[in-house]
């Protein structure tokens, strides 16, 4: 499997794209899959250089299949989207 291989990707409403993308956990003696859902708003592609997009969900398994099932229903769905983002914003926000 190349590194990182994209096993699905779509253009979000208004502008921006979510990806899933898998890669291969070295180290391991079986063979172990994490993918990463990603989602990139900014419209504006000289906007997103320098910027990775926010992963704001992740899954491991042993198949890019399993990754998928695992992690499409969120891709494919703009309120679970939305979601992700919401609770991936507020993992990053500082403890008070």
């Amino acid at each position: 499997m190349p590194s990182p291989a994209l096993l699905y990707t779509r253009a979000l409403p208004g502008g921006g794209f979510v990806v899933i993308e898998a890669t291969e956990v070295v180290g391991n003696a079986d063979t172990t899959l994490h993918a990463a859902l990603c989602v990139e708003r900014r419209v504006d592609p000289s906007r997103r250089a320098g910027h990775a997009p926010p992963v704001v969900a992740e899954a491991r398994g042993t198949s890019p299949a399993q990754l998928l099932e695992a992690l499409y229903p969120i891709a494919a769905d703009n309120v679970a989207v939305a979601q992700h983002i919401l609770l991936w914003q507020a993992r990053r926000r500082p403890s008070s």
